[in-house]
């Protein structure tokens, strides 16, 4: 059954030599393996990021996946330091500061995008 499942989070890339520079070098990850063109990262709790070729990339307006974190502002200082830019949003469902949403319940939640135009998120519930 799905329950039982890993599900691993797919990042589509029209340049992955570009993307695996953003991946490796400025949010840290290590390449677990190489795999159709594309390099699978291993991520915390046994799950995987696979970063695939494909022309589609960039086109989703959703978020692609997001990190759960312990303290996104924590995180969002480190990530800054190494040139990551977070999106700053101002509607009525969501506004940022500095990069962080703060729910009604506490929960923070910060996006960014890679090179490819992936919208990706770090997020700490409460």
């Amino acid at each position: 059954m799905l329950t039982a499942a890993p599900i691993r989070a797919y990042l589509p890339a029209l340049d992955v030599a570009r993307a695996r520079a953003f991946y490796e070098k400025k949010l840290g990850l290590t390449p677990k393996m190489e795999y159709a063109g594309g390099v699978i990262y291993a991520c915390g709790g046994g799950t995987e990021a696979y970063l695939y070729p494909t022309s589609n990339a960039g086109t989703s307006k959703a978020s692609q996946a997001f990190w759960e974190v312990q303290d996104v502002e924590a995180e969002v200082t480190e990530l800054k330091a190494r040139g990551v830019t977070f999106e700053e949003y101002d509607s009525p469902q969501i506004k940022t500061k500095n990069g962080v949403a703060t729910g009604p319940d506490g929960a923070k939640i910060a996006w960014f995008k890679d090179p490819e135009g992936n919208i990706l998120a770090i997020s700490q519930r409460v």
